[in-house]
């Protein structure tokens, strides 16, 4: 049987990324059929070749054609007629068709009568006329699998027969390896070559089959498989649960199994032992340097020693470029795995030895060639880890860490080297389950946890994501730390470390008397405290009273040395600080790179905490549906990895979205989940973000006092409360509902404190706010100079969906006071800004105003039924396609989950209650928008 027989590659409709093939054989064997003719699949070893030959014979006996079959077997190459036994026999009973000499002639070549060898000219043309004739009856299909393997003599009768069979009603479809001699003269028959699967085939074949593999697992599979429908199902087989989960590292090159072992078995089996030893070396360095190899085989001649293998097509060897590449990354575990464990330990050492100027390759290859603990070994793997994680390689500094405290011969090296790996592996990489283990490890090495630094922040963040309360996380880290003296090789890194997850507890508890504790052990960390983490203790926390100018001077440095040099912690830290103060647009770019670096395995709990900040940046911008996407990104990541802590930030910007498209019953459900998971926790800046989503959406529906008593519970008028960011979030809201509830002098109290606490020199956005807000207090003959004051700062049409408030507002005030023209302008121009980012109740307030000025309709409604976002228009028109929420999303890089959102408010806007009514209301949409 073919290398690739198994069925379970198929999917409802057919093989998973093969329509074209399939549909260009069913093509073929229409006019085989009528027609007769020859077709020669090629593929490389696992590209389904067997399943393309079976789905051929399926198609054959539903149109009603007979079909046989034979298969090339590699230890019958030399038995005669071999393949051709398996192709006639089934049509035994058609031989008393063929003439006395052709009847003969064929039975002694199968072995059913005694005599002479028989002419193969005469075989040949004895089973050309069989074929003929019983293709005359019924059309008829001969397969051939693993033609390459077909013995010589069959290989040439079926040769001379696929040449002929055009107008014989017999169609010949054989499947060969690409790359491997054969007896088969394949010359002048038509091709067609199995290519491997596109990315997205290749990702739904493997999710199909394998839902529960966690996604850098997926993508380590996707890689090693390169497209390879064989690989793609036997690589996970051979995964323990846990690595599928991600619980567990993967092996540096993974395990393949039987079934693909044995497709590489015999091309590598038979090459010299020179020729693997330079194979093994080049697959552990992984790099394909021919000079490395070269310098860790001086006695070899490299590219000489290779040559089988590129003759065997295993290899491409590049000499100009001194580089080697292996054909498929498959063959590279196949190597592996038909090496001995001592081959191994050797090549290891060799490599480590010729890498004497790069230590960190140096350092993993000792690991790799100890199978002992050795202290120097280990030593040298920890400072890997450093440089690693330095480097933003926060993977690698993990694994090197747990390398490190496996090959440390001292219990109290061990647990301190588990527990920093521990931390990384919480904060940064997001392995909260592995977390646990190594925390659980290190306390077996040393009771007393001599690292106790690691341990107690290890320890909070998962208290902090299960159901710990904020007090009882609080004084276990502040413990810890002003006990830190106690333990005489605690690093200042660990406790600069421990003091970043004290932030958190304080940010998270929210209140004055829990930031004692951190501002004093800050101080004493004194010039050793992180800049990051000093920024970010200055702005996060209380940006009011701490952003100076000189702190905001820093971080606009800090941002403008933003590179590719900077680790993910940093960029984290970073941009945490700059969020709060409305900087995060230089940050973007590095943030993205944490993304794409979290999407790929990497430093996932980083990735989450970019996604959340770009997010709620996107908000203010008026990117909604950026912002919605990362949201959901984000929430999706939490979820797999089980991080609950970071969940009610991404239901915070879902809940922002939400409010500010006026989808009252969502926004709701999003500050419930909040407040369910904060209240028990104490956690009262999760409440207080609960209460920022229900503050937005009362302005949105107009509910002004309710939003005054929520906005008003958060910052009494006239008081910016210290440590509590979203005073200034929720400003604009605050004195907009005011003014509204007849409260103007607790407005102009709000506005008379930003005033002299210098809240505009935080940011052009909070300048922006500041001079709306003036404005808004202001009596009716002040009030135009101050609204034109703000909405003319340099940088302010940045922040769209402020900036369209504060337009609407003026507008309105315009419209007050009878200055119709100029309110139409302003009106106008909000209601454009609020169409774009599908602000829906703002743009009804906003056509509202613009019809009260008595104008003439300006424009074609695009409010009601026509005010879809581009991407709901997409998402509708594929959804009235017929395509499921699974295959929108995927068409079009979206989670389901937000492509069930985006028809949820869809619906309601066409006036319609199901998808099979959306066809209709797209095309009555187009015809009233050309009317």
């Amino acid at each position: 049987m073919g290398e690739s027989g198994t069925p379970g590659w198929s999917a409802v409709g057919g093989l998973v990324g093969r329509e074209q093939e399939l549909g260009f054989i069913r093509s073929f064997l229409s006019h085989a059929a009528l027609q007769g003719g020859s077709l020669i699949v090629f593929g490389e070893p696992g590209s389904g070749k067997t399943a393309i030959l079976d789905a051929a014979a399926d198609f054959a006996a539903k149109s009603g054609t007979q079909h046989v079959r034979a298969t090339g077997v590699e230890f019958e190459a030399e038995m005669s007629f071999s393949a051709l036994n398996q192709s006639v026999l089934p049509l035994m009973d058609d031989f008393e068709l063929l003439t006395d000499a052709h009847r003969t002639a064929l039975g002694v070549a199968l072995g059913l009568d005694d005599g002479p060898t028989p002419d193969m000219l005469l075989v040949s043309n004895a089973v050309f006329s069989l074929l003929q004739h019983v293709g005359s009856v019924r059309p008829l299909l001969v397969t051939v699998d693993d033609l390459q393997w077909v013995d010589r003599s069959s290989a040439v009768v079926l040769g001379f027969v696929a040449r002929r069979l055009e107008g014989t009603r017999v169609g010949f479809v054989a499947a060969s390896r690409l790359g491997v001699e054969s007896f088969f003269d394949y010359n002048g028959l038509p091709e067609r070559t199995l290519r491997a699967l596109d990315d997205q085939a290749a990702a739904n074949l493997l999710s199909v089959h394998f839902p529960e593999i966690a996604p850098q697992v997926s993508q380590r599979i996707l890689a090693e498989s390169a497209g390879n429908p064989l690989a793609l199902l036997e690589l996970p087989r051979e995964l323990s649960s846990a690595e599928r989960a991600a619980h567990q590292d993967l092996p540096g090159v993974l395990r393949l199994g039987r079934r693909l072992q044995s497709i590489f078995e015999s091309r590598i089996s038979g090459l010299p032992p020179e020729t693997r030893q330079i194979l093994l070396l080049a697959v552990l360095d992984g790099t394909g340097d021919l000079r490395l190899l070269q310098k860790a085989l001086p006695d070899h001649l490299v590219t000489e020693g290779l040559a089988p293998a590129e003759r065997r097509q295993l290899v491409l060897v590049d000499e100009n470029a001194y580089r080697l590449a292996f054909r498929h990354p498959l063959i590279r575990s196949a190597i592996v795995g038909l090496s001995a464990s001592s081959e191994r330990l050797r090549a290891h050492r060799s490599l480590a030895e010729a890498l004497d100027d790069q230590p960190d390759r140096q350092a993993w290859h000792l690991a790799e060639a100890t199978d002992w603990p050795e202290e120097r070994v280990a030593e040298l793997l920890y400072q890997s880890a450093q440089r690693r994680f330095r480097r933003g390689d926060s993977v690698g500094a993990v694994a090197a860490l747990t390398r490190s405290a496996d090959l440390s011969p001292h219990q109290t090296d061990r647990s301190c080297r588990l527990l920093e790996a521990a931390y990384l592996g919480a904060n940064v990489t997001g392995g909260l389950r592995s977390t646990q283990e190594l925390l659980d490890e290190a306390r077996k090495a040393d009771p007393q946890l001599s690292g106790s630094l690691y341990a107690a922040a290890t320890s909070a963040y998962l208290l902090l994501n299960g159901e710990g309360h904020i007090d009882t996380i609080h004084r276990l880290l502040v413990g810890a730390i002003e006990d830190r003296d106690a333990v005489a090789h605690v690093h200042d890194q660990s406790c600069a470390d421990a003091l970043g997850t004290l932030f958190l507890v304080c940010m998270l508890g929210r209140r004055p008397e829990l930031w004692e504790s951190f501002f004093a052990a800050l101080n004493r960390l004194g010039p050793n405290a992180p800049t990051e983490l000093y920024l970010l203790s200055q702005l996060m926390s209380d940006p009011v009273r701490l952003g100076t100018r000189r702190v905001l001077d820093e971080l606009d440095q800090a941002i403008g040395g933003l590179d590719k040099n900077v680790n993910a912690w940093s960029v984290s830290w970073l941009s945490s600080a700059a969020v709060s103060v409305d900087r995060l647009a230089g940050c973007r770019d590095a943030m993205w790179r944490v993304i794409q670096d979290g999407r790929q395995g990497g430093a996932v709990a980083l990735a989450i905490n970019a996604s959340q900040q770009l997010s709620l940046d996107d908000f203010a911008t008026g990117q909604w549906e950026e912002a919605e996407q990362l949201a959901e990104e984000s929430l999706d990541l939490c979820q797999t990895h089980g991080n609950q802590l970071m969940e009610w930030i991404a239901f915070h910007r879902l809940g922002l979205v939400a409010a500010g498209r006026g989808e009252v019953e969502t926004c709701r459900q999003h500050a419930d989940r909040i407040t369910r998971w904060a209240v028990p926790r104490g956690m009262l800046n999760a409440q207080e973000n609960a209460d920022h989503v229900r503050i937005l959406s009362a302005v949105g529906q107009g509910e002004f006092e309710l939003a005054y008593q929520y906005a008003t519970g958060l910052s009494p008028p006239g008081v910016l409360p210290s440590y509590g960011p979203l005073v200034l979030h929720i400003a604009l809201d605050l004195v907009e509902s005011a003014v509204r509830t007849n409260h103007l002098p607790q407005a102009t109290a709000h506005v008379t404190a930003m005033h002299e606490a210098g809240v505009s020199e935080l940011s052009v956005r909070m300048a922006l706010i500041v001079g709306g807000c003036s404005a808004i207090v202001a009596p009716d003959n002040q009030a135009s100079n101050l609204f034109e004051a703000a909405l003319t700062i340099t940088g302010a049409s940045r922040w769209q969906f402020d900036f369209a408030r504060i337009q609407l507002c003026y507008g309105e005030r315009l419209r007050r006071v009878r200055s119709i023209v100029e309110s139409r302008e302003h009106l106008a121009a909000a209601l454009d800004a609020f169409t774009r980012m599908g602000a829906r109740p703002w743009a009804i307030r906003a056509e509202t105003e613009l019809g009260a000025t008595a104008r003439n309709k300006m424009r074609s409604s695009s409010i009601g039924l026509e005010f879809l976002t581009p991407q709901e228009r997409e998402v509708a028109t594929l959804a009235a396609s017929g395509l499921t929420n699974k295959e929108i999303g995927e068409r079009i890089f979206l989670s389901h989950r937000t492509v069930g959102a985006h028809l949820y408010r869809v619906f309601p806007k066409l006036g319609i209650t199901s998808r099979a009514a959306l066809r209709d209301a797209l095309m009555n949409l187009d015809d009233r928008r050309k009317a």
